[in-house]
């Protein structure tokens, strides 16, 4: 009888131990779906024909963009003491940094609220109250009140 072997067919094809599959993204080095991105690039219909380096360079753009973003926002949680992300930290990372704040300029984020800013206008005129024995020389048309006709 003959021993039991893997008996191979033409070129390969059968039989034989299959090799484990490697997705796109794991070829590209990628966390980011290519394979998603290229169903989603397919059935969205923006073109008849999609090129093989569409995805990849698509999913590797949406990956920086989103590092990015996730970088900036936890260190806006870090420095709010807090340890998980929430909206506002989102909102902070972005509308503080310059680039991402005019690509999302048009953009609402739930639950963020708005940057902490005061109108100087608003703020309380500094005095010069460092020397307490001396006055500061007052220019004569700040003394005088405008007059009434």
């Amino acid at each position: 009888m003959e021993a039991t072997k893997a008996t191979k067919g033409a070129g390969g094809r059968r039989g034989g131990e299959r090799k484990k599959s490697v997705s796109k993204s794991v070829k590209a080095g990628l966390q980011f779906p290519v394979g998603r991105i290229a169903r989603f690039l397919k059935k969205g219909r923006y073109a008849q024909r999609t090129g093989t380096g569409a995805p990849i360079y698509l999913a590797a753009v949406l990956e920086y963009l989103a590092a990015e973003v996730l970088e900036l926002a936890g260190n806006a949680a870090r420095d709010n003491k807090k340890t998980r992300i929430n909206p506002r930290h989102l909102l902070l990372a972005v509308r503080n940094d310059e680039e991402l704040g005019k690509l999302l300029a048009g953009v609402t984020i739930a639950s963020g609220g708005v940057l902490p800013n005061i109108n100087p206008v608003l703020l309380p005129k500094k005095t010069s109250g460092s020397q307490e024995g001396e006055k500061a020389p007052k220019s004569p048309k700040a003394a005088k009140s405008p007059k009434k006709a």
